[in-house]
């Protein structure tokens, strides 16, 4: 019978949670034990009592909890110092940033841990449920509508009074991947005029079921990678895609850019001399300012205004609504966990040759398993 321990999360950097008490009674349906840190729900508003009743153990010794461990499932990865409390055949499942960590998988080689990472779940029909990425970003993607809207000096939708009629908002959202498709609905649910562009073409029927216009620009051939990922795009192109989206940047109300390039700098999309171009009073929201923004003038995790327009990178977007975000990525986890279960042994078990381990693990048995990670970490963790 396989232990799995949940710990809480650091609550000044995380407000999301990894267990939910409904998870608690689907593990133990499995035949897992089920450790839970004390006061682990505290913040999404479930008490101790509330994981006790749904077949979960509370712990407040975390050293020895850790050292009871099968797997350790949580949001934020698990510092050294924990790691190094648990067994050698223990497994952690987080949130893993694996391309900006070289310092902790040199660690977890050495002290022959298992890591898996949500982020390289990959995106398949099968592993829907386990898609921790898409799951969080489309709630990133109503945040931003919400924080711009916030901060906006107007309303979106149009509105005729005897006073006179106020003409909608127009919202431009670049990229149309799942957080940008979760804005354009949520600003036209709000009554906006909404335009979007995406460097990949394909999109532009799923940008217009939705309400939207699709901003076209020839940017000869793009398309997207095997993950469904927008690909990078060569400097020309983003010097001719930059041009033409400054016009459209100018006369918009709001601007909310979600490129990411997963395990690269995402691209620079609007420069401060297209921001001068707006109208002030104007709002940015940049989705992808923790790691190095789309807006030149952004800053990770700060609001600022720049000539006159308000620019918001503060970053934690499925953050501001955890309990969502926690249902959704508990259930992730809880998929995943399925996923993973060895019904003979009632355990949870790594295995090497399934399709999905194949893609999210890191370290195993005191190796780099992951093909993409060993690529790049070559030199680093040799």
């Amino acid at each position: 019978m396989s232990v799995l321990v949940f710990v809480k999360e650091p609550h000044h950097l995380e407000k999301r949670c990894a267990l939910l008490p409904d998870n608690v009674k689907v593990y133990k349906k499995l035949g897992a034990t089920v450790l839970c840190e004390t006061e682990i729900g505290l913040t999404l508003g479930f008490e101790d009592q509330d994981y006790i009743d749904a077949g979960g153990e509370i712990y407040t010794d975390r050293s020895l909890a850790l050292s009871k461990a099968d797997a350790v499932l949580s949001v934020r990865p698990l510092p050294l110092a924990d790691i190094e409390k648990t067994p050698e055949t223990c497994c952690s499942i987080s949130f893993f940033d694996p391309f900006n960590n070289p310092d902790k998988i040199k660690a977890l080689l050495a002290n022959k841990r298992s890591t898996i990472s949500m982020e390289l779940i990959p995106r398949s029909t099968r592993c829907q449920k386990m898609d921790a990425l898409s799951s969080q970003a489309s709630l990133a993607g109503y945040v931003m509508v919400l924080k711009a809207m916030t901060n906006i000096n107007k309303i979106l939708p149009m509105m005729m009074t005897p006073a006179g009629t106020l003409k909608p908002a127009k919202v431009f959202i670049i990229g149309a991947g799942v957080a940008g498709l979760q804005a354009i609905a949520t600003a036209k649910r709000m009554g906006a005029n909404v335009i979007a562009y995406d460097t990949r073409p394909e999109v532009a029927q799923q940008v217009q079921s939705l309400g939207a216009k699709f901003l076209n620009i020839d940017l000869g051939e793009t398309g997207s990678t095997d993950q469904g990922y927008a690909k990078a795009l060569t400097d020309k192109q983003l010097q001719i895609q930059q041009q033409a989206q400054a016009d459209c940047i100018a006369t918009s109300d709001i601007v909310i850019t979600t490129a990411q390039l997963f395990g690269r700098k995402p691209p620079l999309l609007i420069t401060n001399d297209v921001i001068a171009r707006m109208k002030p009073g104007s709002v940015i929201v940049d989705m992808a300012a923790q790691d190095g923004g789309n807006v030149e003038a952004s800053k990770a995790g700060e609001t600022l205004i720049f000539k006159g327009v308000k620019i918001i990178g503060n970053g934690d977007w499925a953050g501001e609504v955890a309990l969502d975000a926690s249902q959704m990525y508990a259930n992730n986890l809880q998929a995943l966990v399925q996923d993973m279960w060895n019904k003979d042994l009632s355990a949870i078990e790594v295995n090497q040759e399934d399709d999905v381990l194949l893609s999210a693990l890191v370290t195993h048995k005191g190796e780099l398993v992951n093909a993409i990670i060993k690529s790049q970490y070559s030199k680093e963790v040799a």
